[in-house]
């Protein structure tokens, strides 16, 4: 949960917190979290775990057994790298949030924590800006939403905490604040209504004041109550990384990452994202394709259901009814060197898909005969064209009651 996405030596990292069941009573029905991993990809489409990074047991000021590590912040300066982190401070009567600090010499560790959090700072959810002139800036939510000064050393504060000013009415946290071409962008999770959307407001001034312009990203559809998130560019094209609880749809204090592409007006402001399934990326065709990671569905007579709901995390399939249709972008068939289709399917009548790509380059690749069954089964059939060079897909139910696909793949 709580993505927090940097560039670093040319890779794109993910700080996220970690959401577990909890292993105490108390936080049962809770937010439970007592370690970082960083994970690094450079297509991000696959995704590298390097690990523990720091964890409740490793911080010598956070109470060992508080299972809240939540939203974290990652950034480099002259060498170093600074991971900012929120969590419950040891010792009696002691109350609220701190926030610690953990350097390394690498982006993804060892980390080695700093003893104490920073003094003068009570909050969660840190995000630490450097802006073109070296001032660093550190901003959390908490009893308002709040920013200072860092220091050079960035490991202390340089000014006394103000609020910032310009934002709407109601419960506001996790803020994210990036600058671009001469605007900086104030983003934060907001409950406008009941539960939170992603907005936006922007000023001149890293302090503010700012400017409410408007909501990036709407409630979620299924009411997951929290959403949070980082804005980043990555080889020329923003992204919106953010979390939902797609793997436990029953309980929205298990959330797992997403990433969808963010677009600008010419006038600065923020194309408003619409939730995605697909992500981003582009799928080598010769992989597994789950195409319930849509780029695109029809309206009627498609639907999404885990194939296991005992266990969520054998993924998803999608159902297709007779004239629905899916659709998943970007997948790079190569030289075309691919003679068949492998496609895991289920059908209780004969059936028969089409397959075929939508893009420019219009073309049916296959139409794929389901014999009736009761369970999985794997069809291969050879393809009627070849593509090459990156494609959108369609699959569709040409024919039969109701289809169920698991996966396609090209070999």
């Amino acid at each position: 949960a709580d993505p927090t996405a940097r560039v670093f030596e040319g890779k794109l990292y993910l700080y996220p917190s970690h959401d577990i069941p909890s292993p105490i009573e108390r936080l049962k029905e809770w937010f439970c979290m007592a370690d970082y991993h960083v994970f690094s990809s450079e297509n991000l489409v696959d995704w590298e775990d390097h690990g523990v990074i720091v964890s409740q047991e490793s911080v010598p000021w956070v109470a060992p057994e508080s299972y809240s590590m939540w939203a974290p912040d990652c950034v480099y300066r002259d060498g170093k790298y600074y991971f900012y982190f929120p969590s419950t401070p040891a010792g009696e009567n002691r109350r609220g949030f701190g926030i610690g600090v953990a350097v390394a010499d690498k982006p993804y560790g060892p980390f080695k924590p700093e003893e104490k959090p920073i003094e003068g700072v009570g909050g969660i959810d840190p995000c630490v800006l450097i802006d073109h002139d070296g001032q660093a800036y550190i901003y959390w939510s908490g009893r308002g939403m709040s920013v200072a000064k860092l220091k050079d050393n960035m490991l202390e504060l340089a000014s006394e905490p103000v609020q910032i000013e310009g934002l709407p009415e109601g419960f506001k946290e996790g803020p994210f604040v990036f600058e671009r071409e001469g605007i900086y962008y104030y983003t934060f999770p907001w409950v406008r209504d009941s539960t939170e959307t992603l907005a936006y407001a922007t000023g001149d001034n890293p302090m503010g004041p700012f400017t409410f312009r408007g909501v990036i990203m709407e409630e979620s559809p299924t009411g997951c109550w929290t959403n949070h998130h980082s804005i980043v560019e990555y080889e020329n094209q923003w992204y919106l990384f953010y979390h939902h609880n797609d793997y436990s749809p029953a309980f929205d204090k298990n959330r797992s990452a997403r990433i969808d592409s963010l677009f600008f007006n010419a006038d600065g402001t923020i194309r408003e994202v619409k939730p995605t399934l697909r992500g981003v990326g582009i799928t080598a065709a010769t992989t597994q394709i789950h195409p319930d990671r849509y780029s695109a569905i029809s309206e009627q007579g498609a639907s999404i259901a885990f194939i296991n709901e005992e266990n969520p995390f054998e993924g998803w399939k999608v159902g297709l009814n007779e004239g629905a249709w899916v659709r998943y972008n970007r997948v790079d068939f190569g030289k075309g060197d691919q003679k068949e289709i492998i496609m895991r399917i289920s059908s209780a009548t004969d059936s028969k898909v089409r397959l075929q790509t939508i893009d420019s380059d219009k073309r049916l690749l296959a139409e794929i005969n389901v014999p009736a069954g009761e369970s999985w089964q794997g069809v291969v059939i050879p393809l009627q064209n070849v593509a090459t060079g990156i494609h959108d897909l369609e699959l569709s139910l040409a024919k039969g009651e109701k289809v169920e696909i698991d996966w396609i793949r090209f070999k």
